[in-house]
């Protein structure tokens, strides 16, 4: 088995592609038109674009318990999923730079340092630095 896709629940397709590419620096990868306006949109590392891809996934639009959880989420400041960096600081101040707001500064945490920001598609996202 190989990881191909793993998905993540935006609520506005097109706000979650210019953040993911803008911002974070990922690449389009797939944009797909589906029914309803949707899109099968998907994004990869520019380090590895042949790489898994990241399916920017319009659940919360249209499924009322995804958004439940997605909310909760939140609310409780639990990451929905982790990138891996090879500094945490020095992206923390890229991103910061870029306005990007952080709920956890960079903080060691054993073998890892770790950073969690929020993707403003109703998502915080760890950042992690293996030590």
């Amino acid at each position: 088995m190989k990881i191909r896709i793993v998905s993540i629940p935006v609520r506005d397709q097109q706000k979650a592609l210019d953040f993911y590419t803008g911002v974070l620096g990922f690449v389009k990868k797939v944009d797909a038109p589906l029914s309803e306006g949707n899109r099968w949109l998907t994004v990869v590392s520019k380090y590895d674009q042949d790489g898994p891809e990241l399916l920017l996934e319009p659940a919360p639009n249209h499924f009322e318990p995804s958004k439940v959880y997605q909310d909760e989420l939140m609310k409780a400041g639990i990451p929905y999923t982790q990138f891996y960096v090879d500094n945490v600081r020095e992206e923390y101040d890229r991103l910061t730079k870029l306005g990007v707001e952080f709920s956890m500064k960079p903080t060691e945490m054993g073998t890892v340092v770790v950073a969690i920001f929020n993707d403003t598609c109703g998502n915080n996202i760890q950042l992690v630095e293996e030590l």
